[in-house]
């Protein structure tokens, strides 16, 4: 059974770092689209914000995909996701907007199992305590 949880929180890990992989990636390559996506909702210093949204989701997605330090990857990208919804998605007359929002929670709710139990098996911390 060990084996079994080991894998199935690999594949977990797998993919909510793609989430964040793929959101920090796009961020780079659309910096200014982002930049001013974040201004219309009031941001205040946009650049700052925006390079640390970059960090965070690139290095926390990285941890979890790695299984390096992935309880601290999983705190970063938590860090990072309450304030994102409670600032982008809380228009929930936009049907769009309330899919993201539950989309995010549950989310949130893989992020916190991490935050438990870690990379187990299947990760680079597991490789140096051998």
């Amino acid at each position: 059974m060990d084996k079994v949880q080991s894998i199935l929180n690999l594949v977990g890990r797998i993919l909510i770092s793609i989430i964040f992989l793929s959101s920090g990636i796009g961020k780079i390559f659309q910096f200014s689209g982002t930049r001013q996506y974040m201004a219309s909702h009031g941001i205040p210093a946009v650049g700052l914000f925006l390079l640390g949204a970059i960090f965070l989701e690139i290095v926390g997605g990285l941890s979890l995909l790695l299984g390096c330090a992935s309880r601290v990857g999983a705190f970063l990208l938590i860090v990072f996701l309450i304030p994102t919804t409670l600032i982008f998605h809380l228009n929930w007359s936009d049907q769009m907007q309330l899919i993201q929002f539950m989309k995010n929670l549950a989310i949130l709710g893989g992020l916190f199992l991490i935050l438990t139990h870690g990379s187990m098996k299947y990760g680079i911390n597991h490789l140096w305590k051998e």
